[in-house]
């Protein structure tokens, strides 16, 4: 049985990978906090709904697209705060992307909201200092 915050963490990531999977950018952007800062795969920094609804509007109209979240890892970081990591497994026509993905979800009106969203390569961006 998992903590509060992976249910927390599990109910969002379901919610947000079957948006995805129809790139609809209203379900998604209504997933976001109204504070919402957005990293996603551009340089870009998006904020508020209205800036996420933006980033998901842009992308590409894939025949197909899924996503898989795995390692994933989710902390309460107080009574209305919760801190996710984990991977996120991206397929869209046919071709796969996998990136690492954080998530602070916030309870906001009552219900829990994506307040930043960041994603980084998965691959070493730079060789570890010893």
């Amino acid at each position: 049985m998992g903590s509060a915050a992976d249910d927390v963490a599990n109910g969002v990531i379901a919610k947000w990978s079957a948006a995805f999977a129809k790139v609809d950018a209203d379900a998604l952007s209504s997933l976001y906090s109204k504070h919402a800062l957005f990293y996603g795969s551009n340089p870009t920094l998006y904020r508020g709904r209205d800036g996420v609804k933006s980033y998901f509007t842009a992308l590409p109209h894939w025949n197909s697209k899924s996503v898989r979240f795995t390692d994933v890892s989710a902390e309460a970081a107080g009574a209305d705060v919760v801190n996710m990591a984990g991977t996120a497994n991206f397929t869209v026509d046919g071709a796969g992307l996998t990136v690492k993905i954080t998530w602070v979800i916030v309870r906001e009106d009552g219900d829990w909201k994506i307040v930043s969203h960041h994603v980084s390569s998965k691959a070493p961006l730079i060789d570890q200092v010893r």
